[in-house]
């Protein structure tokens, strides 16, 4: 086990290396001086441009800048933003909001989505599953920032529920309802996928077996049915973990939340290359590390990967 886990993260130098590579080339042939862009209509000379495009590597060619920053990045500095900043100590500042924003939006997928999922499984083609298919299918053809602004104008504006913006204040409460917003596309395909897994499940030899023998049907959907099924869900969740992280770009702008979605946007506006690296750099990362921990978990849920 340890050696696998050793092996899939030797795996993600080459990731990491070519997803940097990537994002510098699609910065780089982004159009516009972004230096020239700093300073708006101001007049400023050539000598002053000239003195910024060296402070950030700018007038240097294209693999050049990406070798200087994985310099940096091994030993720890990934550069400056143009408000003189290091870029470390804005994604140090901004991450852990993200983190926490994407986590409460995936305990709340995962467990309204199983729940819901496995109610309809069970009762395949009765008015719950029926509902639910429906309420899936509308959430996700529906637009996430449209539910942003709705349910921001409903429970924050109208009610006063909830917060109509976070700000600086990224408590339990002030995330909630910005969680739910992110999380509602993927609640719809945790709960398709276990009411179609489960469904699925419910006419497997091993369940017969297991009723013929006589065993509880709460015993007989706890373990042998919800326990299968949940193998396509684990994976889904783990690697739902990253894109909950990338799309909270939406959410974080509708709510006003300062985390690496805001801070990746305004970083793509100002053509701040180290600084959306860094974002990206640390998207990828938490993906490989969610694909692992699921990989790892295929040995709990199946005991026949685990005796493998």
């Amino acid at each position: 086990m340890w050696w696998y886990a050793a092996r899939r993260i030797l795996q993600t130098i080459p990731v990491l290396l070519g997803s940097t590579l990537l994002i510098y080339a699609l910065v780089f042939l982004r159009p516009g001086d972004p230096v020239r862009a700093l300073f708006g209509d101001k007049p400023v000379s050539e000598a002053t441009l000239a003195q910024v495009r060296e402070q950030y590597n700018f007038d240097e060619p294209f693999l050049v800048q990406w070798l200087l920053f994985l310099k940096g990045a091994v030993t720890g500095d990934l550069g400056q933003s143009f408000t003189g900043r290091p870029v470390i100590d804005l994604v140090a500042d901004a991450f852990p909001v993200t983190i926490k924003l994407a986590l409460m939006a995936l305990v709340f997928e995962a467990v309204f989505g199983i729940i819901a999922g496995t109610i309809a499984g069970l009762r395949k083609g009765k008015l719950f599953d029926s509902t639910m298919l429906v309420v899936s299918l509308l959430v996700i053809a529906v637009p996430i920032f449209v539910f942003g602004f709705v349910l921001q104008l409903i429970f924050g504006v109208k009610l006063e529920w909830f917060p109509a913006t976070v700000g600086g204040d990224a408590s339990f409460r002030n995330l909630l309802l910005p969680a739910i917003v992110l999380g509602l596309v993927s609640f719809a395909y945790v709960l398709r996928l276990t009411r179609t897994s489960v469904a699925g499940n419910l006419g497997a030899d091993h369940v017969r077996t297991a009723r013929a023998k006589g065993l509880p049907e709460g015993t007989v959907v706890r373990r042998h049915v919800l326990r299968n099924s949940l193998i396509p869900v684990v994976t889904f969740l783990g690697v739902d973990l990253g894109s909950l992280m990338a799309g909270a770009i939406v959410t974080e702008g509708i709510f006003n939340i300062p985390g690496v979605g805001n801070l990746a946007y305004q970083a793509v506006i100002r053509g701040e290359t180290p600084t959306i690296v860094s974002v990206v750099t640390i998207m990828v990362l938490v993906y490989v590390i969610a694909a692992l921990l699921v990989d790892l978990l295929y040995a709990f849920l199946d005991p026949r990967i685990r005796y493998a």
